[in-house]
């Protein structure tokens, strides 16, 4: 009879709150993967079953907003450069330099070291073809691995999990931020979006209701299946794809709501049991790589991480802006790096960054950069091919396209590199075809 009791107990909350909205789970697209994600249950794929406990660990940096990659690494030496940018053009004392033609902002102080170490590739003239100067078609495009021709429904990550990782924890990929990356969009829904570990929470909307729908009473009510295997969850914006479809659907969104609170005390009690070993910035960037530093260092089972630092739209004074950016990047990754170091993990992680876009070689009328194509890219790690990897593109007015430079390596061959050559699985399936990989190792 308690039994019965506790069932209809369970039910008659997860109607009034997961269904009728009581709880906020910081994911509007909770309910809407939902059922996607149970026809997606039958579906087959591979089973890799190395996770990041055991294996290598890739970190993805988004540097959003378009970076200027003429002002990251910087042709100091290039006349077309000094001519284009008589204001924001960096003179040959604020570089730090990696040759006679080539070498990054002053405020990568931390990168440099990190190359002078043999830690760093800089990827040069990185981009792809017919290139997109809106914001959120290009980041589609670099998140989904397209072509730029219709919209993908799936991100290369996600279709890297689906391939290769069918069966695996919620946590094999874990994303830094509220707003699951459609990189990590897959067929079998995987990942945690997350913020800090003090905020895996179920809090209720409703003014005067926090304490009784709160996370402890939310665990009291649901109690009997407390003994189910640990799924990570955390704030939740994607629903683990190997979670059974069968019986009603109510019967399924109870067990992922069961997964979730499992999971919060799972991720919390990994963070509070290792000490970070690095001083970080203070900053967005810094914060997120100390707690991911942390989840490895703990032994989360997580082969991706995502992180995002926001902030190089610099169309307007872009010097004192970019300056910002660059120093927080460099340092925050060089913490991160003596943190793993420290831990004995640092063979184990490569960290890639991308920016959906660069800037126009000419600055413009407002001491900033509008919207360009071809960029850099930096891969970090202690068995990376250190320096410079492709070539840089021409600055000459001739060799330029409407004002921009034009890639000389595409996207698509650095991620079919970490794929292959870190993550140690066939490309061609996840990207659609076989892109000549670019030897990050």
């Amino acid at each position: 009879m308690s039994n019965e009791i506790t069932l209809k107990t369970r039910r008659e909350f997860l109607r009034t709150s997961v269904l009728g909205g009581a709880l906020s789970w910081t994911v509007p697209a909770f309910l809407a993967n939902t059922f996607s994600a149970m026809q997606a249950q039958a579906e087959d794929s591979a089973t890799q079953i190395a996770t990041g406990r055991d294996s290598n660990i890739l970190v993805v940096l988004q540097m959003a907003g378009g970076n200027d990659g003429l002002n990251t690494v910087v042709p100091y030496s290039n006349d077309y450069y000094h001519r284009a940018r008589p204001k924001i053009g960096l003179a040959e004392k604020r570089i730090l330099k990696i040759n006679d033609e080539i070498g990054l902002h002053e405020s990568l102080a931390g990168f440099k070291e990190l190359h002078d170490a043999g830690e760093l590739s800089i990827v040069q003239g990185v981009g792809y073809p017919n290139p997109n100067r809106s914001h959120f078609v290009s980041t589609d495009i670099w998140l989904t691995a397209g072509d730029g021709e219709r919209i993908e429904s799936s991100g290369w990550l996600g279709r890297y999990f689906d391939n290769t990782c069918s069966g695996c924890d919620l946590t094999i990929a874990v994303n830094i931020g509220r707003q699951m990356p459609k990189a990590f969009q897959a067929k079998h829904l995987v990942g945690v979006s997350l913020d800090s570990p003090q905020s895996y929470r179920f809090i209720s909307r409703e003014k005067g209701k926090g304490a009784e729908l709160t996370e402890a009473s939310y665990r009291k009510l649901n109690e009997p299946d407390s003994e189910m295997a640990e799924n990570a969850g955390g704030t939740i914006d994607a629903i683990h794809g190997s979670v059974q479809s069968s019986g009603s659907a109510l019967d399924f969104l109870e067990r992922t709501a069961l997964d979730a609170q499992v999971s919060s005390d799972k991720i919390r009690t990994i963070a509070s049991r290792v000490e970070n070993q690095a001083t970080y910035p203070a900053s967005q960037l810094g914060n997120s790589l100390k707690l991911v530093a942390k989840l490895i260092g703990g032994g989360l089972a997580t082969r991706v991480f995502y992180v995002s630092q926001g902030g190089y739209d610099t169309h307007t004074n872009q010097i004192g802006t970019h300056e910002r950016l660059l120093k927080e990047l460099g340092d925050s990754v060089k913490a991160f790096v003596t943190d793993l170091k420290a831990q004995g993990n640092f063979s184990r992680v490569l960290v890639m960054t991308f920016s959906e876009f660069g800037r126009r070689v000419a600055e413009n009328a407002s001491s900033g950069t509008d919207h360009g194509a071809a960029s850099a890219m930096f891969v970090i790690g202690n068995k990376v091919k250190a320096g410079l990897l492709g070539k840089y593109p021409s600055l000459a007015p001739s060799d330029l396209f409407q004002g921009d430079l034009k890639y000389n390596l595409d996207f698509r061959s650095v991620y079919a590199g970490v794929l292959e050559n870190w993550l140690k699985t066939k490309s061609a399936p996840i990207l659609g075809r076989q892109f000549t990989p670019l030897q990050i190792t």
